[in-house]
């Protein structure tokens, strides 16, 4: 399944959910239910945000956008960790406000079993849309994933404080699990907020992956030329790397075209997904004996 209909079918099951978690919510009037429920509308509205910018991302390049529209995707993700935060302030306000007039809830065993159910629900919508971001390289799928999961994990300790609440009568319990839920999610979107913007300001590969170009570039060059200023950025699924590739000046221009297709081919062996840029330039007087004279691989250099 592709990246686009991965965001659709999550927009699709995010509308059920929401549907179901509302209703456990009408049912009890509890504020825990109440805190699912606002959740689900900011998965709801996540997804159709991320729906949007994985069609966008997958337009082709264009006399505008020459790099494609990747970038898209961290808008939708920066996008959903700003929807977090509003439901967080909703959900402090109400629990706040029956912090102070705790009282039994209404129908307490059906709503959590309508929550426990949507909860199921979303774990194996996570699940999928986790596995789709890695394969992908998506950071839209990967807001989406992360966001399913932290509203796993809170669904379920909300579902065992309402049973506990209801075994023991503490209905103190139902605001507080909103002000823990509230808290959750806030720490949610500040993470999706802080990938987004890394993305957007163009951060570069992790050390430890531009170490594995570097040995895969160092394999494949011969010893009369030498990497120098590897550089690397993300776009949404699309990493760009490039490198200047330090020749002699006698090379003739096939040979050094030819070598250039084996250094990009080196690094897409290691970031399949990468878009690489060779810039060829000979080498000053007196570094053409050196490069030459190493005697051995390509020594690449940041």
């Amino acid at each position: 399944m592709t990246a686009t209909a991965s965001g659709a079918l999550s927009l699709a099951v995010g509308l059920l959910v929401l549907a179901a978690k509302f209703w456990a919510y009408r049912l009890t009037g509890s504020v825990a239910l109440y805190s699912d429920a606002l959740e689900s509308v900011v998965n709801v509205a996540g997804a159709a945000a991320a729906f949007l910018a994985l069609r966008i991302s997958a337009a082709p390049p264009d006399r505008n956008h020459p790099y494609g529209h990747t970038k898209a995707e961290y808008l939708s993700a920066g996008f959903e960790g700003g929807l977090i935060a509003v439901a967080a302030v909703l959900i402090l306000y109400e629990a706040i406000g029956r912090l102070f007039s705790p009282g039994p809830l209404p129908r307490l065993t059906e709503g959590i079993a309508l929550s426990a159910a949507s909860t199921v629900v979303n774990a194996a919508l996570g699940a999928y849309l986790l596995a789709q971001a890695r394969k992908e390289s998506s950071p839209a799928l990967s807001a989406d994933g992360i966001h399913l999961w932290t509203d796993v994990v809170t669904s379920l300790g909300m579902v065992l404080g309402l049973g506990l609440a209801k075994l023991t009568g503490l209905w103190l319990l139902d605001p507080l699990l909103g002000l823990l839920l509230a808290g959750n999610i806030l720490w949610a979107g500040y993470r999706l907020v802080r990938d987004s913007l890394s993305g957007l300001i163009d951060e570069g590969l992790s050390p430890d992956i531009i170490s594995e170009i570097e040995a895969a570039l160092a394999k494949e060059g011969p010893s009369f030329a030498e990497v120098r200023r590897l550089r690397s950025r993300r776009a949404g699924r699309t990493v760009f790397v490039e490198f200047a590739l330090v020749v002699p000046g006698s090379l003739p221009v096939r040979e050094a075209h030819q070598l250039c297709d084996r250094m990009e081919e080196a690094v897409q062996r290691t970031v399949p997904q990468a878009s690489v840029t060779v810039h060829v330039e000979p080498a000053e007087k007196g570094e053409e004996v050196r490069i030459a004279d190493a005697g051995k691989p390509l020594a690449p250099r940041g």
